[in-house]
Formats: C-alpha cells, sequence, structure tokens
C-alpha cells in the first residue's frame, strides 16, 4: 500500500510541475529547444536562473512581435540582425515561437567568440532551423560583411557591453533598420571621460556635483550615454520610446530602447544631443558616436519643433 501511495504522490508532483511549466512557457513554444538552451533541464524543469532567463527574453519578445507585425505580411519575410549574441537564447525563441509557423523570415545572430556561434550553426542545424544563419563577427564588422543583406528590418542588441551598443545604433543606420530594440550594458566611455575632465568641470559648473563621486560618475556616466543614443536616433530619423526590460529584482541593466524608423529627423534632438555634449565636455565623443548627426537647427527652428 504504502509502495502504491508513494508511486501516485510521485505522479501527482510530475503532473503538479508539467502544469506549472505548461503555465510559464507560451503556446507552441518547443520544450526541446528550451533543454538545449539549458532554460529547461534534462527533466524538462524550471529552476530559479532559468525562470530568470526566460521571463526576460519573453518579455522582450512581446514588444519585438508587436513591431515585427507591424511590417509587410505582418513580417512573415522579416530579416532580424542580432548583435552580441551569446548562445543566442533570443534569436532561437523568436524564430521558434514567430519564424517557424510563418515559413519565411531570417534571423542572423553575430557574436565575436567563434565558439559560441558553432555550437550555435550545430543546433541550428539539429533543430532544422535553416533560416538561422550565425557570423563570428564584431558589432563594427557586420555593418560591411557580404553575408548580411544590404537592409535590415531589425537590428536587436540584448545587453551589448559598453560601445557595442553604439555600434548596433550604426549598424542599423546603415541599414536602413525599420526598428532597433537595444538593451544597453555596461556604459563605459562616457563615465572615463566625465573622470577624465572631472577637475575641469568642476571649476567650470555646479552640474559637476553630480559625478564628483566615483560611484555618481558611474551611474550620471551611464544615464548620460543612453540619452545621448535616444537623442542620436531622433536626430537620425527615429521616434524612440524608453522602457523596462523586466523588473529590477531580475536585472540591474534594465533599460530597454525601442526605436521606430519615421525619416523624420529632428532638428531640435540634434541640437540638444550637440548641447550636452557641450555642456559635459564631452564634444570628443561627437565625431566618434555620433556620426551621421545632422547640422544642429537654429534656435527659432528648434523651438517649433519641439
Amino acid at each position: 500500500m504504502k509502495r502504491q501511495a508513494d508511486k501516485g504522490q510521485r505522479a501527482g508532483a510530475t503532473a503538479a510541475a508539467d502544469a506549472a511549466l505548461a503555465e510559464e512557457l507560451r503556446p507552441g513554444q518547443s520544450v526541446e529547444l528550451l533543454k538545449e538552451l539549458h532554460i529547461l533541464t534534462r527533466e524538462g524543469r524550471l529552476n530559479q536562473d532559468s525562470r530568470r532567463k526566460l521571463k526576460q527574453v519573453y518579455h522582450l519578445y512581446q514588444f519585438i512581435e508587436k513591431l515585427l507585425l507591424e511590417l509587410p505580411e505582418e513580417g512573415a519575410a522579416a530579416t532580424v540582425a542580432d548583435h552580441g549574441a551569446g548562445k543566442s537564447y533570443l534569436g532561437f525563441i523568436l524564430h521558434d515561437l514567430f519564424f517557424k509557423a510563418r515559413g519565411g523570415g531570417h534571423i542572423y545572430g553575430i557574436e565575436t567568440r567563434a565558439e559560441l556561434v558553432e555550437r550555435s550553426r550545430a543546433l541550428a542545424d539539429r533543430l532544422g532551423f535553416a533560416r538561422m544563419h550565425f557570423l563570428a563577427l564584431s558589432v563594427a564588422e557586420s555593418a560591411t560583411a557580404t553575408e548580411l543583406p544590404a537592409q535590415i528590418d531589425m537590428v536587436t542588441a540584448l545587453h551589448a557591453c559598453d560601445t557595442a551598443t553604439d555600434d548596433a545604433i550604426a549598424f542599423g543606420l546603415a541599414k536602413q533598420a525599420r526598428f532597433m530594440v537595444l538593451v544597453p550594458c555596461c556604459q563605459a566611455e562616457v563615465a572615463a571621460s566625465l573622470r577624465q575632465n572631472k577637475a575641469l568641470s568642476l571649476a567650470r559648473t555646479p552640474l559637476a556635483e553630480l559625478w564628483r563621486h566615483p560611484l555618481h560618475t558611474r551611474e550620471i556616466g551611464s544615464q548620460l550615454t543612453n540619452v545621448l543614443r535616444c537623442l542620436y536616433l531622433e536626430a537620425c530619423g527615429y521616434q524612440v520610446t524608453v522602457t523596462e526590460l523586466v523588473g529590477w529584482e531580475h536585472s540591474m541593466k534594465n533599460e530597454l530602447i525601442l526605436a521606430r524608423r519615421t525619416g523624420h529627423r529632428k532638428a531640435s534632438a540634434a541640437q540638444r544631443l550637440r548641447a550636452l555634449l557641450a555642456e559635459f565636455g564631452l564634444d570628443a565623443l561627437a565625431g566618434r558616436r555620433f556620426p551621421a548627426l545632422p547640422l544642429a537647427a537654429s534656435a527659432t527652428e528648434a523651438v517649433h519643433e519641439a
């Protein structure tokens, strides 16, 4: 009797675990894919870390899906370039949930670590994901790579470190991307420039108190980096929305920048970007990080536009 009761308890626990997993997964999601990505255990279960990863990717997928549906044929033939792809969690899940059923589209995973690229290629072959292509390139190198088409519908960069996000933006501009979906990470360049010019800035403006202490330098540098990026995108003809990726309890690198190309280049955004660079002593970044920045509008034009 006891053995039968134990067996019944195990069956009940398994059924409960299966039901809990079904609630976590999206309809049509491949359990085998999630096992291959080590988001699920070999037994097909979630642990705390994998649940956090899945939550992040699914939440980002919600934003991406809405944008792809705005494209011709509701995105069925869309091209996506995923920069800093890593193990390509995002690319594989995007293919599995969006493109697989539509029978079209193409995802390019761009990653500098050759071993991760090879692993992703092997996994795509095993799963029969023929419309996924992986390139062992830096983000900057990919802009001129012949393996990529001249135009890309969507650019994604999930936790692209430091200036790799700027390179992803430059890639998106070069490829006339309809959408860019960016989650910046480790924004160090501006903070380093603020640190270098700190003494001069303290003498010049009381605003320098915002980054006098090292911790504040890092934080204000990170914030300012993303503000400048958003202005740059607006100046180059994109409508920009900034929101949270997931709750702060899941990731401290949580800012999600969504950019939609409108073709309307905001002169006021260019003017404000230049003004911020001057105010913070960052003029040297203009040519390096914002090469497509249009000439600033006159004060009258900028006020009228705003």
